[in-house]
């Protein structure tokens, strides 16, 4: 089976994803919740005991450091045979490109494996890949209870063991250089396959987590992250989230990269103060106006997918907190539909 769609046609819209096994059941659920596209995260599916999902079907992503053509197909039409989209596919695991991301030995290795999953991610007609340059992932340091007592993850700095995580420092000087070298080796690749690739946020955006130097951190890092390689294929994973723990004008930052059409998709989400200290909450409470935001996305001419990402676990919810993304998700269909009725459009 041959994808067909024209994602260009497509209106700025809402998804599901931050989710990696897409089982029947999930599935079901994102097209009860009334969305059509749906973004699978996938950072763990590097290793043999992941080839089985909860429901003992077989997971088509497997080992090795590559991801082959075959079992993108099949994961793609597992999507398709539920009614919904394939639109993204985000992370690769961190052992595909720990040694890319830190200039270590096994680089050369990696960079070939990648450029092997990258081009096959493009033969499965999957249209978009995000990632990070996080090594050591995503970092918080406790909860806290939000509305209603829903528990959120919180972050802050005073609490972070600083400890190294990867054996010695790493300078920006380091990490920029690794970088560079990962854009100019994969970029060529993602154009010839006619895949986009899009760079997350580190999450916290401060300057250093276990002694490695984060430099996808704030406006001007971004922008230059943009510009190292200039490409059509390459451009934001925007997550709003991020951007508000920053503290930047979220305004100005849209103007910027959307005028520039590189907000590939929006990770929708909030958070009360800002770095060193925040925590998550929900997405109709925070730091931005999340009307005005959506409203200035349609205004720069985004018209990708917006998804909810890190929610609020609320009463009876599941460990991939789908009660709070049906919140998120309902909350934004609403804010749509209410903009587009405002100026007389049906998308």
């Amino acid at each position: 089976m041959t994808d067909t769609t024209d994602w260009a046609e497509l209106p700025m819209r809402v998804g599901l994803g931050q989710f990696m096994e897409p089982t029947e059941e999930r599935l079901r659920f994102a097209k009860q919740l009334g969305v059509d596209d749906v973004l699978l995260n996938m950072y763990q599916y590097d290793r043999p005991e992941y080839e089985h999902m909860p429901d003992g079907e077989e997971m088509p992503l497997e080992g090795d450091g590559v991801w082959s053509a075959e079992n993108l197909v099949a994961l793609r039409e597992r999507v398709e045979a539920a009614g919904l989209r394939l639109n993204a596919i985000e992370n690769f695991p961190t052992s595909f490109y720990d040694d890319v991301m830190l200039g270590r030995e096994g680089r050369d290795e990696q960079l070939a494996n990648l450029k092997e999953t990258i081009r096959n991610v493009g033969a499965a007609a999957i249209p978009v890949f995000g990632y990070h340059w996080a090594p050591a992932g995503v970092w918080r340091t406790g909860t806290e209870t939000v509305r209603g007592g829903a528990r959120v993850s919180a972050f802050d700095a005073d609490a972070v063991d600083d400890a190294l995580t990867h054996g010695r420092e790493y300078t920006e000087a380091e990490m920029w250089d690794n970088y560079e070298r990962f854009l100019r080796e994969l970029l060529p690749v993602a154009e010839e396959a006619g895949v986009t690739m899009c760079l997350h946020p580190t999450d916290p955006p401060m300057p250093s987590l276990g002694g490695v130097a984060q430099i996808a951190r704030d406006f001007d890092r971004f922008r230059r992250a943009m510009e190292i390689v200039p490409s059509d294929n390459h451009g934001l994973e925007f997550c709003l989230g991020c951007w508000s723990e920053m503290g930047e004008d979220v305004e100005e930052v849209i103007r910027y990269f959307g005028g520039r059409d590189e907000i590939v998709y929006v990770h929708f989400r909030d958070v009360e103060g800002t770095v060193p200290a925040f925590h998550e909450t929900f997405v109709d409470e925070g730091n931005y106006d999340e009307y005005a935001v959506l409203s200035l996305l349609d205004e720069v001419g985004f018209d990708g997918m917006m998804i909810p990402d890190h929610t609020p676990h609320v009463e009876g919810d599941s460990d991939w907190e789908h009660r709070g993304r049906a919140f998120t998700v309902g909350y934004l269909r609403g804010m749509l539909r209410a903009y587009r009725a405002e100026r007389g459009r049906d998308r």
